[in-house]
């Protein structure tokens, strides 16, 4: 009953409770035989991947199975079957088992006894075998996941032999910057755990002190990012996100080609940590703050946007070789003139760039060539702090911004507004101006979120001084659905870092000016750079 067949079930290994469980589980060993017996081979190793995917998922779904699974594997590693790729399949199908669930009690007691019995450091089964050993013990420290594993988790098991890497998997995380960093997980590897290392080899702090969290794209393709739970499994984010993107293309081709992108952005800011951040965090603020610039939701005026412009131009490329200065009858040649435009598009508002005339834009050209070329040997690390001083003049730096509409009869009272959102309170800023209408600190709100297609914001006013009584206001805006969902965890976030905060929060921005970055701001408050000529 425990060694290897060739042959099919009559009976399940383990009692199961109904006949329907037995019948699944005789289906069960079959996926298994179908997985074992045919040699995988890289051309056509979706065939291995579907039924791997197929046989797990069932075992997920009735998690009677699950110990069943485990002792049909059992059986077939017991005597060594007729073709040695048989047996080493059998321990990679084990291999992606072992991180998805454990069987019962007892069963794993004989689970754990067979692996030890078969680990084996000199030969490719025993290593498979060793392998499962750790996975095992990760599954019992990390708890057991929620989905079958993606197409990536799969492939890399039965394309390259685990034991030979401390951590099985690899992912591109993708910074603001246009960057990346390679990093390292295994299938229980949770966010937590998965970001931990990815400060250590990005050189950042960790994210509670940073307010960086890990996204990923959306399955649809729209130009939404979804956050990342600490407790989630990134194996199962990664499984999830590719289910998701089946079923959108409806076992389509078209989606085959895509995988999910993780990207690592600040998410919560927090001015008390300012003094702590590390060059590399400092790089990718300002890379963001930029892309907030380019997308107008932040309010610079279009001479320091020209200024912004520069310094990052000067931070991603450096000197700009034998500058063409702007004069009479002076053309910059046809390279030069591609690499002004490429800064302009990733770097100058589009609102400032939308529907302007080609000698506008040559013009523009010209002022970039000259702004640039006055930050001759200035370094990047001295750029970033220029550029983050000047940014950080405005009092929302750092906040998320939220494009909506107040849900009121009145025509004058329902333009556009920016929902912003920072460690100090909710406040609404004028669309076009972005100055700063009302801000409701957190201990005023009672309550948000989702209200019918709209968000609400019901805000409970100071006591009145003469009655003592506090006036209740609900506050209801239009937005996007999946903007809803994002602006409500935010303001949560910043609601339980309040909570548990030792020190009140600082003056919020409703008591500061209204304004807008200008050049001005620029000149008057950041230092000379210590090395070469600058703007300043």
């Amino acid at each position: 009953m425990l060694c290897y067949s060739k042959d099919g079930l009559y009976t399940s290994l383990t009692t199961l409770p109904s006949e329907a469980l037995q019948t699944e589980a005789l289906k069960l060993f079959k996926s298994c035989q179908l997985f074992i017996n045919v040699p995988v081979e890289a051309a056509s190793v979706d065939y291995h991947v579907s039924l791997a995917q197929t046989a797990l998922q069932v075992c997920l779904v009735h998690p009677e199975l699950q110990s069943e699974i485990y002792c049909q594997l059992m059986k077939q590693t017991s005597c060594r079957p007729p073709q040695k790729y048989s047996l080493v399949q059998c321990w990679q199908l084990l291999a992606l088992c072992a991180p998805l669930f454990l069987p019962q009690h007892h069963f794993l007691w004989y689970v754990k006894q067979q692996l030890q019995r078969h680990a084996d450091p000199r030969n490719e089964t025993g290593q498979y075998a060793t392998y499962c050993q750790r996975a095992v013990e990760r599954t019992l420290q990390t708890g057991e996941r929620e989905a079958r594993p993606s197409r990536m988790e799969v492939v890399s098991i039965l394309l390259r032999n685990p034991f030979h890497h401390s951590l099985p998997f690899s992912i591109p995380v993708h910074f603001a910057n246009g960057t990346y960093q390679v990093v390292g997980f295994d299938g229980s590897s949770t966010v937590d755990e998965f970001l931990q290392r990815l400060n250590q080899e990005a050189g950042m702090r960790t994210s509670s002190h940073s307010g960086f969290a890990l996204f990923t794209d959306d399955p649809s393709g729209r130009d939404l990012e979804h956050c990342l739970q600490g407790s989630v499994k990134i194996c199962d984010a990664i499984s999830k996100w590719e289910q998701a993107l089946k079923e959108l293309h409806s076992g389509k081709s078209e989606g085959g080609s895509r995988v999910v992108k993780l990207i690592y952005k600040n998410r919560l800011y927090f001015r008390s940590q300012v003094k702590g951040e590390t060059e590399r965090e400092r790089l990718l603020l300002a890379s963001q703050a930029s892309g907030e610039i380019v997308a107008g939701r932040f309010p610079v005026n279009k001479e320091l946007a020209l200024e912004m412009a520069a310094l990052m131009a000067q931070v991603e490329y450096g000197d700009l070789e034998r500058p063409v200065l702007p004069g009479p009858g002076v053309t910059p040649p046809a390279k030069a003139q591609h690499l002004l435009q490429q800064v302009l598009d990733r770097f100058y508002p589009r609102r400032y760039r939308h529907g302007a005339p080609p000698e506008q834009l040559r013009h523009l050209a010209d002022q970039l060539t000259t702004k640039w070329a006055a930050l001759q040997g200035c370094s990047s690390s001295e750029c970033v702090r220029i550029y983050l001083t000047v940014a950080r003049k405005w009092p929302f730096f750092g906040a998320k911004l939220f494009a909506a509409q107040p849900a009121e009869l009145s025509s004058k009272e329902n333009a556009p507004v920016w929902i912003a959102v920072n460690e100090d309170g909710v406040s609404i800023l004028d669309h076009n101006t972005m100055q700063v209408h009302v801000t409701y600190p957190y201990a005023s709100v009672m309550t948000f979120g989702g209200y019918r297609d709209d968000f609400m914001l019901v805000i409970r006013s100071i006591p009145d001084q003469g009655s003592g009584r506090s006036h209740i206001e609900k506050l209801i805006f239009r937005m996007a659905a999946p903007k809803i969902a994002e602006v409500t965890f935010i303001v949560a976030s910043y609601m339980n870092h309040c909570s548990t905060a030792v020190s009140p929060p600082t003056n919020p921005p409703a008591a500061c000016q209204p304004w807008e970055l200008d050049a001005r701001h620029f000149f008057a408050s950041v230092p000379r750079a210590a090395k070469g000529p600058t703007l300043l």
